[in-house]
């Protein structure tokens, strides 16, 4: 895992100095990990388990951000508070850091600053293409879309690319692709019924037909 994690970019003996502000977590699944608003006393990184970040709009809808697993760092703040909330889809572990102390690691090992810098920019772009899902795709085109990512994803982190592990529940996946439930179980249908896909157990979806989702993903 540490290849994956903020860890990466350091030596053996100052990763020793790292964990030294280390705090590890394990959190149950549902559990609500911090709320957008609260102080910003802490910066995390996952090692397992899926996290899901979200907002609420002022009308009490909810928009999930994104899902975050094993390597994924979260807590980033420049102001003394979260703009998001983050809550755990899985048992997730994650390790702790307190953001004061973590500054300070910072200014002692830029490469740490550096590694922050690849994730955060890495995080930028994961966000452009969620934009592109939200304003530009049809149901279908987000669905397949969103099944490749984890697929991709999976492939980065050295993990089985299909099926596909899918964790989160239909009203997560509706809330992160500005759909509705049922327009989201709706479209899993249809292309389980094409042959497209097929559900197996333990929430996992085997793709049978990449290039025909490939297509379907790019409107082609």
């Amino acid at each position: 895992m540490r290849p994956l994690t903020v860890c990466a970019a350091l030596e053996d003996d100052e990763v020793r100095a790292l964990a030294e502000i280390t705090q590890t977590l394990r959190v149950e699944a549902g559990k609500t990990i911090f709320s957008e608003g609260d102080a910003a006393e802490a910066m995390y990184n996952v090692t397992s388990g899926t996290v899901k970040l979200y907002k609420l709009l002022p009308d009490g809808r909810r928009q999930i951000t994104g899902f975050l697993g094993s390597g994924d760092f979260l807590g980033l703040s420049f102001d003394d508070t979260y703009a998001y909330s983050a809550e755990t889809v899985t048992v997730a572990a994650l390790c702790r850091f307190p953001r004061r102390k973590m500054e300070a690691v910072l200014d002692a090992f830029p490469k740490v600053q550096r590694r922050l810098f690849s994730m955060a920019t890495t995080e930028l772009a994961a966000a452009q293409d969620q934009m592109l899902l939200l304003g530009r795709k049809t149901a279908k085109e987000k669905i397949c879309s969103f099944l490749m990512m984890l697929s991709q994803r999976a492939g980065r982190r050295g993990q089985k690319e299909n099926p596909v592990f899918v964790p989160m529940s239909r009203a997560d996946i509706a809330d992160y692709l500005g759909l509705t439930t049922e327009t989201v179980s709706r479209t899993f249908t249809q292309l389980k019924t094409s042959g497209v896909i097929s559900l197996q157990e333990g929430n996992k979806i085997r793709l049978g037909n990449l290039d025909a989702i490939y297509d379907m993903a790019e409107g082609i």
